[in-house]
């Protein structure tokens, strides 16, 4: 059986890569439970920037931030014969907003997955859910270290209860003598008092120097050691601030002989020869909210006398009498402890035995052999990791259709452009490109589905267009909260979406007064249509003269000016295509699937050979450019992608996803080709998370949609031009799978 460790690693200064190190080491030499011998490796996370002298064990590094070291990373892994993947989890030691960077690395992988937990948040930010909801659901199992973290993942985070595993944080197998221990630090004369782990402001070593004065009236011997160094995240934004605040209050308190802060990060060996040499050990934290506590762990499995706040692990590990528990920041109970514990040095006695007791049931070689009998088993049940299936699209696993944040961001003027998460920016005013596609959304649901919120909505949405028009036919764009117009005129871009929108209520009007008015607004604007220069322009435009001319082919005035636009196309295409770029220019920008989208909506209407050729040409090249793994893969705005340079990852925005799921409907219709509709669902996915960061942007709570993501993670404003996004591709993927029932290709 062979391993791959995916956490921080030593040297590295971090309780995690400790962790990660005594589980490696205790399962590859553990073989005790299994009938194979165990092998592994590790890849270990690199932290802004810093490099470490790594043993041989560790194969690759990621650095924290570089998002194409995880994807190398995962194509390593799969190719290094490993069979299965243990993956260390902490939100701060893997990439972007809240180590999201973490999740297409593990969608990638084919081997099965064991994820183990260090840190559960029981009132999680919306991305902190996210992204623990789609560890749990890659993983085959997940590894807790407290029952406290059962009752989390499954009541706040919805994980299935078989799927998790219980196993207790291991202790090192390594024992020192009390008094020895005392002796080799020249404390055969104090009574040692320890703290431990890195330290920061939630650690509460200020309640403990408070509790001391009353202790040394009676005790004078009594030594408080603080030992481990700051929190390099703490360093790097506070400096020593917490530190010297302590030290401070020791001076006040005129504790210097009794108090001692030790700056280091010890080694294994040293840190279990001051727990054995301490006479009560203490983890004073400041609030409830810690799963798991490597340091309390090592404590009572080296059997010392632990004195704790509540907080959820302490609270577990500490019940049946093997510690003490004190109410957080309260120095007067936590002096009437000490008091007691020194008084009574039987009492003290008993503590440390049971601690020894329990401690030695959890020792690394027992956990680690755990691990090895849950890995071992899980390969045995031959898991399907990665098992390409035929997408079929299935309206079960698709959200509701709701037309609540459109509601909340409209008001009686027309749709607000931008949204401060789920809220309209009022700040920002509204457009003509987003009254455009409401119109366009809400005509369709009301065609597909009746929803009579979408036909009251519809008017306000072609009032403001027909508002926004100006005498010549062109259309101004902008429009303050306080009606104030803020350009002159429009973005063709805006023309076209406009023009899209008129010619599809032509096509598909709900009453004659809607007819009538996208008439006049329609064929006042006609005169500009040839006068059209941007190809987004013009394709938008084609869009919306071909559902006109579906319900009036007799028309062929317009038909011949959608002849002349699409040439326009054919033209931009002709002067840049060369034999490895099939495009219309010499970048992919934004909003590139309305490109060939337009052609094939002309090749419908013109039946012309040459305009479907490149449609097709165009269409495929440009799946080839985003498709990875089955996937969308959007070329993000972040720096576009130039011929012959390379593509952005990120700054992937949903108006792109939503014309490529429009290009595979379009041509469906045309081909009746079953692909296009596999294609066509798998770009509405992106949406639901089968993207590059493998996170949801849709948010079940508003029923909007996100921004998009960029570096850092999922963008949470959900303005109205992504939000329309989704609800456009959603009605266009229950059509296809009316269309795809009514030719009888879904069995």
């Amino acid at each position: 059986m062979k391993i791959v460790y995916i956490g921080t690693y030593p040297p590295r200064e971090c309780g995690i890569g400790t962790f990660t190190m005594n589980l490696y080491k205790s399962m590859v030499t553990n073989n005790e439970t299994t009938d194979n011998k165990v092998e592994g490796f590790i890849v270990a996370m690199n932290d802004h920037e810093q490099t470490y002298d790594y043993p041989e064990e560790v194969k690759l590094v990621i650095r924290q931030e570089h998002q194409r070291d995880y994807l190398e990373a995962v194509k390593f892994i799969n190719l290094s014969g490993a069979d299965i993947c243990v993956l260390e989890h902490e939100f701060g030691i893997y990439g972007g907003q809240n180590g999201i960077y973490i999740l297409p690395l593990l969608h990638r992988l084919e081997i099965p997955l064991i994820v183990t937990l260090h840190t559960i948040v029981k009132s999680p930010s919306y991305t902190e859910k996210a992204v623990l909801q789609e560890l749990c659901k890659m993983a085959h199992k997940v590894v807790v270290m407290s029952h406290k973290a059962i009752e989390f993942l499954t009541g706040i985070y919805n994980v299935d209860k078989d799927k998790i595993v219980y196993i207790e944080h291991g202790v090192p197998d390594i024992q020192f003598n009390h008094e020895m221990s005392k002796k080799e630090f020249k404390l055969e004369n104090r009574k040692l008092f320890l703290t431990f782990g890195i330290l920061s402001r939630n650690k509460g070593i200020e309640t403990v120097i408070k509790a001391l004065p009353k202790v040394i009236e009676k005790y004078p011997d009594v030594l408080y050691m603080v030992l481990g160094k700051t929190h390099p995240n703490v360093v790097r934004h506070s400096g020593e601030e917490y530190r010297n605040f302590l030290q401070r209050m020791v001076k006040s308190l005129k504790l210097d002989s009794h108090v001692v802060f030790i700056n280091e990060f010890i080694n294994q060996k040293e840190l279990f020869k001051y727990l054995s040499a301490s006479d009560i050990y203490i983890t004073p934290y400041l609030n409830e909210a810690q799963i798991t506590s490597g340091t309390l762990s090592y404590a009572v499995g080296v059997g010392s006398a632990v004195v704790s706040t509540p907080y959820w692990h302490a609270a577990e590990l500490l019940s049946g009498g093997i510690g003490r528990l004190f109410n957080f920041n309260d120095s007067e109970e936590l002096s009437k402890i000490f008091m007691d514990l020194l008084d009574n040095p039987e009492v003290l006695k008993d503590l440390r035995k049971k601690a020894f007791d329990y401690g030695k049931t959890i020792t690394w070689p027992k956990s680690g052999g755990k691990y090895n009998d849950l890995a071992a088993q899980i390969i045995k049940d031959n898991p399907k990791v990665f098992v390409k299936k035929e997408t079929i699209i299935d309206p079960l696993v698709m959200p509701p259709f709701s037309l609540d944040h459109i509601k909340r961001l409209t008001d009686d003027t027309g749709i607000i452009q931008h949204a401060k998460f789920g809220i309209p920016n009022l700040k920002e005013g509204y457009c003509l490109d987003d009254n455009a596609r409401a119109l366009l959304m809400v005509l369709m649901a009301y065609k597909q589905l009746k929803d009579e919120t979408a036909i009251n909505l519809a008017p306000i949405y072609l009032s403001y267009i027909n508002y926004m028009q100006n005498k010549d036919g062109t259309f101004r764009n902008f429009l303050s909260f306080n009606r104030n117009f803020l350009d002159e005129v429009g973005s063709e871009d805006s023309f076209g979406r406009a023009i899209w929108a008129l010619g599809y209520l032509l096509g598909n009007a709900p009453n004659d007064a809607y007819y009538q008015t996208g008439k006049v607004v329609f064929f006042d604007a006609s005169q500009n249509f040839e006068k059209l220069q941007s190809i987004r322009g013009i394709a938008n435009t084609i869009l919306g003269i071909s559902y006109y001319l579906k319900s009036n082919p007799s028309d062929e005035s317009m038909k011949g000016i959608l002849k002349n636009l699409a040439e326009k196309l054919i033209r931009h295409f002709e002067e840049n295509s060369i034999e490895n770029w099939k495009w219309f220019e010499a970048l992919f920008a934004y909003d590139n699937g309305i490109l060939p989208l337009s052609l094939l909506h002309s090749a419908e209407i013109l039946q012309d050979e040459k305009i479907t050729q490149i449609a097709i040409e165009s269409m495929d090249f440009l799946t080839s450019v985003t498709f990875k793994e089955d996937y969308l893969s959007i070329v993000g705005n972040e720096k576009w992608y130039k011929k012959d340079g390379e593509r952005s990852v990120f700054a992937q925005q949903p108006l792109d996803a939503l014309a490529m799921v429009l290009m595979y409907h379009q041509a469906f219709h045309l081909t009746k080709d079953k692909e296009y509709i596999n294609k066509l669902f798998s770009c509405f996915m992106w949406f639901l998370g089968e993207n590059d960061l493998r996170m949801s942007l849709f948010d079940f709570e508003t029923k909007g949609c996100c921004d998009g993501f960029e570096r850092y993670g999922v963008n949470r404003n959900q303005g109205a031009e992504s939000s329309l996004a989704y609800l456009i591709s959603h009605l266009t993927v229950l059509q296809a799978f009316e269309e795809f029932e009514k030719i009888d290709i879904l069995v």
